[in-house]
């Protein structure tokens, strides 16, 4: 056994020079633990292919074979495997991702300029990419025909190795192992639709202002278009989720409030294909107003009685929907609606990113398998070339058109169409010569960062079609499975409503929400007008804020002119009736518009605000509660406890579960906002 003295002689002698011999076999059995080409499995799969596990059985073997003399001489011969073993940690540990290492798996940022590597890391860097190169070739699938060249499935995102950049999306091309990843991750080019690091948020969104108070006597008419869009309330939802107020213009309080489903009266029978209930009750925020409620219910289709569906889904695979919230979540939700589908519908499939193609050609719903691969297949990639998808899926849905079907293309997307023809106006005018063909558009929007919530409403609108906000898997089996009937099946369209109020009995209104869908009053009778859609049993809500005549809630002063010639009310028509509701709408397949008209009297106002409906209370707390985040001074002192009242009190049997959201994403509101 060796004492102190032992060990302090062998501290102080100097090791000896190995031989040749000695050197080369070292070095033989190392580079042999580096080199790691002759496993097939990927690294980490299979006991025995990892550097650290072959320098230790080389090491034992060396001990065990007693190759060494002494310790020192252990030492010298350790050392080229420490070093390839240092170099190989570095260089794949995730604690070491995204830092300046130099070496593989480093995040490239903008503006880095590439050091001039080593010898050994060079020749490391040479069998790396000889390894990328045959997996590519391996990886990269063979084109169909008649499908464009698509971006190859990658083995798994950025986001899901934990990086904090997103992939930048390269078409054509197999994800390369983590350790080529600098080579696939570069500075993004001008016009490359793709984001690395934190992006700016460049949403677009439709200003507009609030709905001021009106005079019934000098402006007694009010006009809309019908709006049954609900992406609104997604966007409030998602701020609110992420711990922020929502900016004021992605607020439109209407579609907050037909967000949820009510039971409205409806139509006897698909003759008058949708059926409307006025309720005049006071106004829970206004001692001095009243609030004029007005539910439309569309006439429901039976499943026996819908008609065949020929759909086009047209999916924006650019390379900024790679993002687990955007491409991933389409092809999930795209996925349940073709669940939903009967066996003689027909699905086609047209993608865009740098240019636009058809994926999969008219095929019937019966094919289910043929559908889902061609979902399943979509791998983002490129820039965004809209307008050509757009013509491209009109084309598919006029050649397999369904004379008294649903003819429609679903547009799934995440922002601009930034490739070919991408101003809004242009956009509206290719989308309403179109919609004359008989195909209807839906707009589909995911994710966040770039959405164009502006352009998507003007298509929809212009489309006889809807806007809805997928965010999460919930919303999308809500859209596209749960409301089914009423996102596919039409039963009118260009449907607008026009209140006339009567000054004897109303001094002013307010109506609350359809800023972006405001008509002028000559547009009510022009069938040449586009206005909104109504699917089959869809819910349609609008409340006017009203003050009657002679309340001290009054705001504006009367007309010293006009007072005199209206204050005899002898020989005036109709001076009992509150307003006259008219709602003017057409058959899916009609160029000709019909009209529904109801008068309103006292006979439809309830005494307190209790004694309304739990549905029409609920709404109306919906209506408040999207008043509040807009900032409208009418609700400014109406505090988020008394909207929570409210709504708890009229949340009912709540099936799926909204309402219960809704009051805590009141109560997340009135965490975040200081006003209360």
């Amino acid at each position: 056994m060796m004492d102190d003295d032992d060990l302090s002689r062998l501290g102080r002698t100097k090791a000896p020079t190995p031989s040749r011999a000695a050197r080369e076999r070292a070095l033989s059995a190392a580079l042999e633990a580096f080199d790691e080409k002759k496993s097939g499995a990927p690294q980490g799969t299979r006991r025995g292919v990892r550097l650290t596990d072959k320098a230790i059985t080389l090491w034992r073997s060396l001990m065990s074979r007693k190759l060494i003399a002494n310790p020192a001489m252990a030492a010298l011969i350790a050392l080229p495997i420490a070093g390839y073993s240092a170099f190989y940690l570095m260089q794949t540990s995730p604690l070491t991702q995204g830092l300046d290492t130099g070496g593989p798996g480093r995040v490239a940022a903008p503006g880095d300029v590439a050091k001039p590597k080593t010898a050994p890391q060079a020749e490391a860097r040479k069998e790396v990419d000889r390894s990328v190169s045959i997996q590519e070739s391996e990886a990269a699938p063979p084109p169909v025909a008649g499908q464009p060249m698509a971006a190859a499935k990658p083995a798994e995102s950025m986001s899901d190795l934990g990086g904090s950049a997103t992939r930048q999306a390269m078409p054509n091309r197999a994800a390369a192992p983590l350790a080529a990843q600098e080579r696939l991750i570069a500075p993004p080019s001008p016009d490359a639709d793709a984001f690395i690091g934190q992006q700016p948020n460049t949403e677009r969104l439709t200003e507009f202002d609030t709905n001021p108070v009106k005079s019934a006597l000098e402006s007694p008419v009010s006009t809309f278009s019908i709006d049954v869009d609900t992406a609104s309330y997604a966007f409030v939802r998602r701020s609110l989720k992420e711990g922020m107020l929502p900016q004021a213009d992605t607020v439109r309080v209407e579609e907050m409030v037909n967000y949820f489903p009510y039971d409205w009266a409806g139509p006897a029978d698909r003759a008058e294909p949708f059926k409307s209930t006025v309720t005049v009750m006071p106004s829970p925020w206004n001692a001095g107003t009243k609030l004029m409620h007005i539910a439309i219910k569309g006439y429901e289709v039976q499943q026996a009685q819908k008609p065949k569906a020929n759909l086009v889904f047209l999916i924006d695979v650019s390379g900024s929907m790679d993002a687990p919230d955007k491409l991933p979540l389409l092809k999930s939700s795209f996925r349940m609606l073709v669940d939903r589908l009967a066996a003689d519908d027909t699905v086609s499939i047209v993608t865009y990113a740098g240019n636009a193609g058809t994926v999969l050609e008219p095929t019937k719903a019966s094919d289910k398998a043929k559908i889902l691969a061609a979902i399943d297949n979509l791998w983002p990639g490129g820039s965004t070339a809209g307008e050509a998808g757009l013509r491209e899926a009109y084309r598919l849905a006029q050649s397999s058109f369904v004379k008294g079907g649903v003819n429609r293309v679903m547009l799934a997307t995440d922002g601009d169409f930034n490739v070919g023809q991408t101003d809004d106006d242009d956009l509206k005018r290719l989308i309403e010569e179109k919609r004359e063909s008989g195909v209807f558009l839906s707009v589909l929007g995911f994710g966040r960062g770039n959405l164009n919530d502006r352009m998507m409403q003007e298509i929809a609108q212009n489309g006889n079609g809807q806007a809805a906000y997928i965010d999460t898997l919930a919303e999308a089996e809500k859209a596209l499975v749960e409301e089914a009937s009423s996102t596919l099946f039409p039963i009118a369209k260009d449907v607008k409503l026009q209140v006339e109020f009567n000054p004897q009995q109303i001094a002013e209104y307010r109506l609350i929400g359809y800023e972006t869908r405001a008509l002028n009053r000559e547009d009510f009778n022009d069938d040449r007008v586009d206005a909104g859609e109504i699917g089959s049993g869809h819910s349609v809500t609008a409340i006017y804020e009203i003050t009657p005549k002679g309340s001290p809630a009054q705001q504006i002063d009367d007309l010293r002119y006009g007072q005199a010639k209206t204050d005899n009310a002898a020989g005036i028509a109709n001076a009992s009736e509150y307003a006259f509701v008219k709602i003017r709408y057409k058959l899916p397949d009609g160029d000709v518009s019909k009209l529904i008209t109801t008068p309103v009297t006292s006979a439809n106002e309830v005494a307190s605000f209790d004694a309304a409906s739990a549905d029409q209370r609920f709404s109306v707390a919906v209506a408040a509660f999207g008043q509040k985040l807009r900032g409208t001074s009418q609700v400014a002192d109406y505090g988020y406890d008394r909207i929570s009242e409210i709504a708890a009190a009229a949340r009912g049997a709540d099936t799926f579960g909204y309402r219960a959201e809704f009051l805590s994403l009141v109560r997340l509101a009135s965490a975040l906002d200081g006003r209360r």
